[in-house]
């Protein structure tokens, strides 16, 4: 099974490149519901991402991904604090996006919390 962020639109689009880093270990991989996210089940992957062990333990895809299910539920304060820590996690990793590209994890948390603020800001006005 390959580590899988689904990030928003806008990280979709972005070209693959190589980090040169390691993808997460075997043991290290966690179910980060993907599934769920690509489905548009943001409720049920927030069931699944809010009792995982991987966002326990600061698993950036989990965490990013936890936010995406926060942010298409309509909780901006969540999903703001998701991407923040993994933006903060001591691990980081190269991190396969939905169109099938590369990312770095911080990258990919960073993109997706500017896209967050940004919408964010546009909907106030």
């Amino acid at each position: 099974m390959s580590l899988t962020a689904l990030m928003t639109a806008a990280l979709l689009g972005q070209s693959a490149f190589s980090l040169g880093m390691e993808t997460p270990a075997a043991d290290r991989m966690h179910d980060v519901a993907y599934q769920e996210l690509s489905e548009g089940r943001s409720e049920a992957a927030l069931r699944k991402l809010e009792s995982s062990s991987a966002v326990e333990a600061g698993d950036p895809a989990a965490l990013i991904n936890l936010g995406s299910a926060y942010a298409s539920a309509g909780r901006t304060d969540k999903a703001i604090a998701a991407y923040r820590a993994a933006i903060a996690t001591q691990d980081r990793y190269s991190l396969e996006l939905a169109d099938g590209s590369w990312v770095d994890s911080r990258h990919a948390a960073r993109t997706a919390l500017k896209n967050l603020l940004t919408s964010t800001a546009r909907a106030s006005r």
